[in-house]
Parts: C-alpha cells; sequence; structure tokens
C-alpha cells in the first residue's frame, strides 16, 4: 500500500515556501491540506506564487488547526523557534525546519540540538542519512552551508583537510529573500557584483561543526567570501586548498564517499551553474593546480539549499525513496 504523508507548511509565502509548495503538490505519496501565512492569509495560493496556476485552489490559512504528520517551517530566521514556542504541535508530528534556529553551532557537543523537548537533528544526506531517517525534528542546511559542505565532506572524512581552506561563492538574487531591500533590488542587482558578510557569513557556524563531526582534530580555519550575483537562482562555489592527493586519487576519494548518494555528481567535465538551476542536484568538479586542490560545487538554492532538500529529508524520515517527487530536469537553455 502507498505511503500517504499528511503535510502542511507554515510561512508559504516566500520564495522556499513557494518552490515547496509546487514540490508537495506534486508529491505521489503527499496530501498537502494547508499552507499558513499570515500576511496572505485568505488569498489563493496561486496568486502568491503565479507559477502554481491551475495547479492548486489552496488559500493561505492563518492558522494550523488540521493535525498533519509533518509540519514545515519556513518562517524567516527567529521565527521558528517562535512559532514552536506559541503553538502547540502533537509530539507525533514530524517538523522540518528551513530556517538557522535549529541547525548546528560551535557550542553543540554532538548530533542533534537540543530546542526544550525536541531534539532537531542536522538534515544534509550526504552527512548523517541514518540519522535522519530515525529523527522526528529535522533542521535544514543553510543553502552555501550545503554547497561548501558536499565540497569538502569527503576531504574530512578521511582526516586529510590539513591546510586552510579558501573559498569564494556567488548566489543569485533568491538567496535574499523576496522582500525588497536597498541590495535585492533589479535596478541595483543586474549587472552588478559585490560582496557581503566578508569571512563571517552565518553558514561558517554549521559547516564548521558539520567537519568537526567528520575531523574532530586539526580543523582547518575557512576564509568564505560570498558574492551577491546578477541572476535570480543558483550557487556557485569554488574551494581550494594545499593537498598531497592527485588528481586522480582526489576524484576517486570523492566518487567513492558518494556512491549511492543519487544526488550529489562528481562531474570530470567543468560544470555550468545552469546544470543544477531546477534540480536537487549537487554538482563536484575537481581540478589540481600544484599542489592545490580546486573543488567547485554547484547547487540551486531553493532546492539542494532548501525546499529540495526539505522534501529528501522527509523522503527519508517517511522510509520513500529519497529521490521521490525530486526526479527533476534542468532547464539548461
Amino acid at each position: 500500500m502507498a505511503v500517504t504523508i499528511k503535510a502542511g507548511i507554515v510561512g508559504g509565502a516566500g520564495y522556499a515556501g513557494g518552490e515547496l509548495l509546487r514540490l508537495l503538490l506534486l508529491h505521489p505519496n503527499v496530501e498537502l491540506l494547508f499552507v499558513q501565512s499570515r500576511s496572505q492569509a485568505g488569498k489563493p495560493v496561486y496568486a502568491v506564487h503565479p507559477d502554481l496556476l491551475g495547479e492548486t485552489e489552496m488559500l493561505f490559512s492563518a492558522d494550523v488547526a488540521i493535525p498533519v504528520d509533518v509540519l514545515f517551517l519556513c518562517a524567516g530566521h527567529g521565527e521558528a523557534a517562535k512559532f514552536l514556542a506559541e503553538n502547540e504541535i502533537s509530539a507525533e508530528t514530524k517538523i522540518i525546519d528551513l530556517s538557522q534556529d535549529f541547525r548546528w553551532n560551535e557550542h553543540t557537543t554532538s548530533d542533534v540540538v537540543e530546542a526544550g523537548d525536541r531534539s532537531f537533528v542536522y538534515g544534509l544526506p550526504e552527512l548523517q542519512r541514518e540519522q535522519i531517517q530515525q529523527a522526528q525534528h529535522i533542521a535544514n542546511p543553510g543553502c552555501f552551508a550545503t554547497g561548501i559542505q558536499l565540497a569538502l565532506l569527503p576531504l574530512a572524512k578521511q582526516n586529510l583537510l590539513n591546510a586552510e581552506v579558501h573559498v569564494s561563492g556567488i548566489t543569485g538574487s533568491t538567496g535574499a529573500g523576496q522582500s525588497l531591500s536597498a541590495t535585492s533590488h533589479f535596478s541595483w542587482r543586474t549587472e552588478n557584483v559585490s560582496t557581503y558578510k566578508v569571512m563571517e557569513h552565518q553558514h561558517l557556524r554549521e559547516i564548521k561543526r558539520s567537519l568537526l563531526y567528520l575531523q574532530a582534530e586539526g580543523q582547518p580555519d575557512i576564509h568564505f567570501i560570498p558574492y551577491r550575483g546578477p541572476f535570480a537562482r543558483g550557487i556557485f562555489i569554488t574551494a581550494y586548498l594545499q593537498s598531497d592527493l592527485s588528481l586522480e586519487e582526489a576524484q576517486a576519494l570523492y566518487k567513492d564517499y558518494y556512491k549511492g548518494h543519487p544526488f550529489t555528481l562528481v562531474t570530470d567535465q567543468n560544470p555550468d551553474l545552469k546544470q543544477v538551476v531546477n534540480t536537487n542536484k549537487c554538482v563536484l568538479y575537481l581540478q589540481k593546480h600544484g599542489n592545490m586542490l580546486v573543488i567547485t560545487s554547484l547547487i540551486d538554492n531553493l532546492l539542494k539549499g532548501a525546499a529540495g532538500q526539505a522534501v529528501q529529508n522527509m523522503n527519508l524520515v517517511f522510509g520513500l525513496d529519497e529521490t521521490t517527487g525530486l526526479k527533476l530536469k534542468a532547464a539548461a537553455f
């Protein structure tokens, strides 16, 4: 008998919420019961997400009174913890939070984050798929954090992160959220590139904690420079560090680590960002220049970096094939 998962979304009006809506409405094992939004309550979902015109007649709700099997929290940072503190959610309901409220940080000493009577498992399947399968509550990773961790996990697993890591990453404007700001407005963003949060991006906290989980000793410094890109979606990351591995050894190491992980692919050809946009894939490409190992990591910030990974985690928690509802093809052109 096919599994039917009753799902609800809190904070469904933003970009990640819209992508999650799209995925859940088309998921063969999901019945979406409600989409909550305080700002859009009473409006048709397609009025806020025009791409869903013809896909659903649902209205945004003001509350979450209907019991569900899984509740996705797509509210802003700080709002998820506030929501759970102010609302009584059944202990039987599984929670997948897309904010940073319950992710690992440098003060965590175990593989979970304790939040009152709830324990949140960090939801990066390529790091701890088995723990996710047993979890009641999931803290979905950040977008930059996902791309950078997938670039470095195989090295950390073999204690080969033994030199400082330099990382640059450029992200699309959807990574800044739907609300307009001076640095997300079209007339500022288009034909423009700029840095932000240089060496102090908030995702560094969860990245360092994840790497520490695999490589407990000799943790190197990670120097990260994020860029705002003049495009809508996708993240393109380049990381490099000194390494004694040959290119062939590095490629074998990465392909072995990600064997059995359907969404993380190691390619022998220099990739383009369009290969991953509109997919739940991470594409990795390795180069060796002298003693420097260069790792390119590409993801869609709204899918593998947010909503797609949340659905992947839901699939794992409910015993489904993790690719269910996520076999998406990039537009490419």
